[in-house]
């Protein structure tokens, strides 16, 4: 199983997994405004076991993630929400669902600077609910009565993100310290080798050395002229 950033030319797999799983379905477009907004947030899943009889065949998406950065956040936080996730029946129960959220969530956190993420979910997605409360740590903020198109309410979601970010943060100020600290020592301009091993009285002698060039009168147009050596002279 393979995990990775999703592709625009991925989308109409992805719209195929959601019209499966979901009753919420989305234009190709609005996948393609995700991937190009935000392509580090968005990731798949591809099941790499079937064989490819021929290099045109489509890789088997079996789960997905679409996720975004909030353009104007009303609380004047930089965060990150969850538009969509799902997994095929044929592959749930092996983590997927996690690892896709994971993936997105550190992107959010080291790309973006992202404090928080949120989410909304059905309040009767029980499976869904475990996921995100019991795994991965998010907590419930509000419900949103009929937020869906059916008129089902749904619980508005939010994990923190901060010790990500953090984390990610000290570890790109260890780096640089490091960096600086080697960048510290200047190269002396020893010389190495055979001139290296010279002492000081040979190199003051190649120092006087002069060399000499034997200098003639400047050629005319005629000297430039090539000369024909079969003609008798």
């Amino acid at each position: 199983m393979d995990i990775r950033v999703l592709q625009p030319s991925d989308i109409p797999h992805v719209q195929q997994a959601n019209i499966t799983n979901l009753p919420e379905n989305y234009f190709c477009k609005y996948y393609l405004y995700h991937a190009l907004s935000w392509p580090q947030l968005s990731y798949v899943a591809v099941d790499v076991s079937r064989p490819q009889k021929t290099p045109y065949d489509p890789p088997k998406i079996v789960g997905y993630v679409l996720a975004k950065m909030e353009e104007e956040p009303t609380d004047g936080q930089q965060h990150g929400h969850i538009t969509s996730l799902s997994v095929m029946r044929s592959h749930r129960r092996l983590g997927l669902a996690e690892k896709l959220m994971r993936q997105s969530q550190r992107a959010m956190a080291e790309t973006f600077s992202a404090t928080y993420v949120s989410l909304h979910v059905r309040v009767s997605n029980v499976a869904a609910l475990r996921l995100y409360r019991d795994t991965l740590g998010f907590t419930v903020e509000k419900t949103e009565a009929k937020y869906y198109a059916d008129g089902e309410d749904a619980f508005s979601m939010k994990m923190d993100l901060t010790k990500i970010k953090d984390e990610f943060e000290k570890s790109l100020k260890a780096a640089y310290a490091v960096e600086d600290a080697t960048a510290g020592a200047e190269d002396e301009g020893d010389e190495v080798g055979s001139a290296g091993k010279k002492g000081d009285g040979e190199k003051e002698k190649e120092k006087e050395k002069k060399v000499q060039y034997k200098v003639g009168r400047g050629l005319g147009v005629q000297g430039l002229v090539e000369r024909n050596e079969s003609k008798a002279t």
